[in-house]
């Protein structure tokens, strides 16, 4: 018997089946709360959205960094709004303060002007909930890899990451209740700040979208924590990986997690088989790939002389004997094949009659010009 025929049967009574009760940690988290972002007793009036800011501007070669490579072809920032961006950045940190994410370092988080990227990447949305939204995920992602992966004075130990991530995965997507073994489970959720900052985000995306956008999110960033345990597998082998080797698990560890949030913010849902279509894929993953290299680009310079298994410039730069202004070059090329071929990707993607799918691509291209925009000015790449 089916799941649907099953209900049915038990339906026919009259009487709703029961559902088992769900533990508290699998409904809205308690550290999310809106009267923080919507203060005052009535619901605000939210913005029109402004999809007519994605019109496609021509592609330029756009300098970044200190100006001495060759430059990045990119759309320019769709919406450049500091005020606004202050606006999110300083909600974005009062949340943080809450939930105890970035302890005795608030001043340096809200300096890096998370609430700005977002702010620059969702042109066509003005509402600082739906943005707030947004920079809460991006900032949950960002803190699972500062205290997880990279700054061993944040508490990362290369030899605790996999379990570590085993346990986001249950945070994000709660098992059934396991009698005595779900306790220690919920009180391990509840004591870690960034496993608490991933509830909390992902309670706030469940407010403003659908089932299918939920789950979205949840497998992505799964798939995202595969790459990271990739590195974490190659430093503690203390190998060096091929530059393609680690390009591969890049294009899954990319922006391409934060553009899954592009109709969220935006207000409305692009269906599930049109995200799931091939060159939809294709073209969000181009985008995602591109954005990413304009971040190991902007990382290069800091992380140079380290380990260089998560840098496409560093890993070049070993494995080929040359300079690391040498391997810049080469990534520039690089980054500047996938825009040309997302372009390509968006063109094909032109006849496709769903004004959804057309918002979302031209969203993905807005992201690109932003994302430029944020790493070319945050404290976070100085």
């Amino acid at each position: 018997m089916s799941l649907t025929t099953e209900l049915s049967a038990l339906g026919a009574s009259g009487v709703p089946p029961a559902l088992p009760a769900r533990p508290p940690w699998e409904q809205a988290s308690p550290h999310w709360h809106a009267d923080d972002v919507d203060p005052g007793p009535e619901p605000p009036v939210r913005p029109v959205p402004r999809p007519d800011r994605l019109a496609p501007v021509p592609l330029a070669e756009r300098s970044w960094g200190d100006g001495s490579h060759s430059p990045l072809l990119c759309p320019p920032a769709a919406r450049i709004d500091p005020a606004l961006a202050a606006v999110v950045d300083d909600r974005l940190t009062a949340w943080a303060q809450r939930i105890g994410l970035h302890a005795g370092h608030l001043e340096e988080f809200h300096a890096t002007g998370f609430g700005r990227l977002i702010t620059l990447a969702h042109p066509e949305c003005d509402d600082p909930d739906l943005l707030l939204l947004s920079a809460q995920m991006n900032a949950a992602w960002w803190a699972s890899d500062d205290y997880y992966a990279d700054e061993t004075e944040l508490g990362a130990v290369p030899e605790a990451l996999p379990a570590r991530l085993a346990l986001v995965s249950s945070a994000l997507d709660p098992p059934p209740p396991a009698g005595e073994f779900t306790p220690p489970l919920n009180d391990a959720v509840v004591s870690d700040p960034v496993l608490v900052s991933l509830r909390s985000a992902l309670a706030h995306v469940t407010r403003h979208a659908s089932a299918a956008q939920v789950m979205r999110v949840r497998h992505t960033t799964h798939q995202m924590y595969v790459s990271w345990n990739a590195y974490n597998a190659w430093r503690h082998a203390g190998t060096t990986p091929e530059a393609w080797r680690y390009l591969a698990a890049r294009q899954h560890d990319s922006f391409y997690t934060s553009m899954i949030l592009i109709d969220v913010v935006g207000g409305y849902e692009l269906a599930p088989e049109l995200f799931a279509d091939p060159l939809f894929h294709r073209a969000l993953t181009q985008a995602g790939t591109a954005a990413v290299l304009v971040n190991d680009l902007a990382s290069a310079a800091r992380e140079a002389g380290e380990d260089p298994d998560c840098n496409m410039v560093l890993l070049l730069a070993a494995e080929r004997g040359c300079s690391v202004a040498e391997a810049t070059e080469e990534v520039v090329a690089l980054h500047n094949d996938i825009v040309r071929g997302f372009e390509q990707s968006r063109a094909a993607l032109a006849a496709v009659p769903s004004p959804e799918l057309q918002r979302f691509v031209l969203g993905a291209r807005a992201w690109l010009g932003g994302c430029l925009e944020w790493h070319d000015s945050s404290s976070r790449y100085k």
